[in-house]
């Protein structure tokens, strides 16, 4: 060993003592001497707290025709986004002709306009590698354009005329079609599906407008002629809401929008009021079998709330606790679930479902079931625990920044926000509110809304291969999901 490395490690040994001698600990010491920190075990890990949300001023004008405009100019691309809302939706569709939003809102931009088919509207687009898009869900219809700066022009033509003027193509309409009946035959495939499906008539009601479906004979009962009569009632400037953000010259754009529009006249636009849910709490024990599968798919809950409810954000803290004691409880320590979850579903404008889930052997089905009613019955009698409160907390609101991630993300949340009717700073609220979320709170909420002796039970699977018959938790009803065939 050379004379100069033997001396270097005499001095750091050397150093070492007298660190020691002054009284600094063993992982100071290797700190200075070696300039790496000891290890940290994870438990005492600390992170600054989230900074506040800082979000850009969107400006709001409504223009002359009543079309409002949520705008906001990003420059670091050279691309221009719009994304449409409009007052619309499958709620307002008649119960013999379910999937006529859908179809319609497809079709809106599939079968072209009175000046050009879809192909040829393809094609177009395609030249300028942008996209126009349509669509009509539960709630609300929707329109989009993506498009290079400078090719705007041509972007927002097409949106205006397709939204304006469509043709409703027969050809396109039959396609159309085709898709939904396809989608009908295949409905049964996945058993998530199939229990989110079915949990969900079981909260609403099965022909209820939040939970109903469509059959091979409500899309056959479903002509041209109603698409129009659609299109006619819903599709005007004044009932609809248009976000813009990209690389534009506010002032410019606002002309741009107008112009494309000009040509669109108003009409009165009252609607009646969504529907009502109707909930009655009540216990049911549900089975669907499912032979071809040999797991079980188990949910249990009932009716959630809207998030307008004062009570909101201490729901949400709840609804975080709870699942991370279902995924804690459930899965890891007993070994019962490939999956569990907890969710407190709220929504604007109608209320949400709260849902308890896990995918698990069918020999632990009815096992399963008991661990995750205890659960919701044990977050409603006593409060959690400082460090589940924290975790619960920090989960949400770690997640939560990513409503703010993109420019486009907070235009178009704040559409939705004036599309339903909440104030503007609600979601830069809710992180303050759930910051001030107690123990207590998380416990009264809880307390107020959960009903752990009146949980509704579904299970999807092979009920001979159940560890107990589902009976023991009650009578049970078997549901049937045969899908009706079409008519010949």
């Amino acid at each position: 060993m050379s004379t100069y490395r033997l001396s270097t490690i005499t001095g750091l040994v050397l150093l070492a003592a007298v660190l020691c001698l002054a009284g600094l600990s063993c992982s100071e010491n290797h700190t200075l001497v070696t300039g790496r920190r000891s290890p940290v075990h994870y438990e005492e890990l600390t992170y600054p707290g989230l900074g506040d949300i800082r979000i850009p001023e969107v400006k709001r004008v409504k223009l002359a025709n009543g079309m409002q405009l949520f705008l906001l100019e990003d420059h670091e691309l050279p691309l221009v986004n719009m994304s449409a809302m409009i007052r619309t939706g499958s709620v307002y569709e008649p119960a013999d002709k379910i999937g006529l939003a859908s179809i319609t809102g497809t079709v809106i931009r599939t079968g072209g306009t009175t000046g050009r088919t879809g192909d040829e509207i393809d094609e177009e687009l395609e030249q300028i590698a942008a996209s126009v898009e349509t669509g009509i869900g539960q709630n609300s219809g929707s329109a989009s354009v993506s498009v290079l700066k400078e090719d705007i022009d041509t972007g927002l033509a097409v949106l205006a005329d397709v939204l304006m003027n469509p043709a409703f193509r027969k050809d396109k309409i039959e396609l159309a079609r085709v898709q939904r009946r396809s989608n009908i035959s295949r409905r049964n495939d996945n058993v998530r599906q199939i229990v989110s499906r079915e949990f969900n008539k079981l909260i609403y009601g099965p022909q209820n407008v939040y939970a109903r479906q469509t059959e091979y004979a409500t899309i056959d009962n479903i002509t041209r002629d109603d698409m129009v009569a659609f299109h006619k009632k819903f599709y005007y400037p004044n009932n609809m809401m248009l976000a813009v953000w990209g690389d534009f010259d506010m002032d410019r754009m606002i002309k741009k929008i107008e112009h494309a529009f000009a040509a669109w006249e108003t009409a009165d636009t009252e609607l009646s009021a969504v529907p009502k849910v109707q909930y009655q709490f009540r216990k049911t024990v549900n089975v669907i079998r499912k032979e071809d599968i040999n797991q079980a798919c188990i949910q249990l809950g009932h009716i959630g709330g809207l998030m307008n409810d004062p009570d909101y954000f201490a729901l949400v803290v709840m609804n975080r606790a709870l699942s991370d004691r279902v995924f804690k409880n459930v899965r890891s320590r007993e070994g019962l679930a490939y999956s569990a979850y907890g969710y407190y579903g709220a929504g604007y404008d109608h209320p949400g479902v709260f849902r308890v889930s896990c995918q698990t052997k069918s020999e632990a089905t009815v096992y399963a079931t008991r661990a995750m009613m205890q659960e919701v019955r044990k977050i409603t009698e006593s409060e959690i625990t400082d460090e589940e409160l924290a975790l619960a907390k920090e989960g949400f609101l770690n997640s939560f920044v990513f409503n703010f991630e993109s420019k486009g993300q907070i235009v178009r949340r704040l559409m939705t926000l004036e599309y339903f009717g909440y104030p503007a700073d609600f979601l830069q609220k809710t992180k303050e509110k759930v910051e001030k979320v107690t123990k207590a709170d998380v416990l009264r909420v809880a307390q107020k809304h959960l009903r752990p002796d009146k949980l509704q039970i579904l299970a999807v699977g092979r009920p001979d291969a159940f560890d107990e018959p589902l009976s023991v938790l009650g009578p049970v009803n078997e549901i049937d999901i045969t899908i009706p065939s079409p008519r010949q």
